[in-house]
């Protein structure tokens, strides 16, 4: 098996309770139950173009590790929508930002890097290519998205023929 990238052991995140120190207002408890893990706006909006396009996928699929938001079987070719906040984008700077229960969200928000690490070594190992797209370059760059999905596909079929 090969070493892992990063030189940390698995990060242990501590659980979200008042017991230990951690608190959370009403409001901000409802607005966090609202945030999904699937089927998001810039997954939805990424795949529906690929559909338009006629690019045909599964999404979710459970028998790969991290259960990618978007799977190409037959290209072998995993694509997985990363929320900013959750997945750490810029997060040297955005760490600094963290005000309240800094340390539960620090250990949460760098085990997610870690495992986002892992996933990618396994996927890679397994043969897959991984695409890791933020939430933001959907909405902002969805064509410079579409065309790098496109033109891996693309190059796949070239090169098996």
């Amino acid at each position: 098996m090969p070493t892992k990238k990063y030189s940390d052991k698995i990060i242990k995140v501590p659980r979200f309770r008042e017991e230990n120190g951690f608190y959370t207002t009403p409001e901000r408890s409802e607005v966090m139950s609202k945030i999904r893990a699937k089927e998001t706006k810039p997954e939805i909006i990424l795949r529906k173009t690929l559909w338009a396009l006629g690019v045909r996928y599964r999404k979710n699929v459970k028998k790969l590790p991290g259960k990618p938001d978007i799977v190409f079987s037959k290209y072998h070719l995993v694509v997985f929508v990363d929320g900013g906040f959750w997945h750490g984008h810029d997060w040297a700077k955005r760490k600094k930002k963290l005000k309240s229960n800094r340390k539960f969200w620090i250990p949460k928000i760098e085990r997610n890097m870690q495992r986002d690490e892992e996933v990618n070594e396994k996927l890679e190992r397994m043969g897959w290519t991984v695409f890791r797209f933020w939430d933001f370059q959907i909405k902002k760059e969805l064509g410079v998205c579409v065309q790098r999905i496109l033109v891996h596909i693309e190059n796949h079929e070239n090169f098996s023929s």
